[in-house]
């Protein structure tokens, strides 16, 4: 097994949105450093339900708010 292949596995602390912390391990950082995070799902409305910008239809849906007021009839 070679010798210097993996990272260094050590505790940090996150912590949380709303200031909550808690200890794990990762590589990320040193030995007790602090990371901060901008989003988390306390925050994100993936996980609390906020408003999502996928409800305005599909391709057809909007083919048809634009164009469905107009007829092929004869005149």
């Amino acid at each position: 097994m070679k010798a210097d292949t993996h990272p260094d596995y050590h505790m940090i602390k996150v912590q949380m949105t709303d200031g909550t912390v808690f200890e794990t391990r990762s590589t990320w950082g040193k030995e007790g450093d602090t990371l901060a995070l901008d989003i988390d799902p306390k925050s994100h409305p993936a996980w609390t339900g906020g408003t999502r910008q996928v409800d305005q239809g599909g391709r057809v849906a909007q083919f048809n708010k634009r164009f469905g007021g107009l007829s092929l009839k004869k005149s």
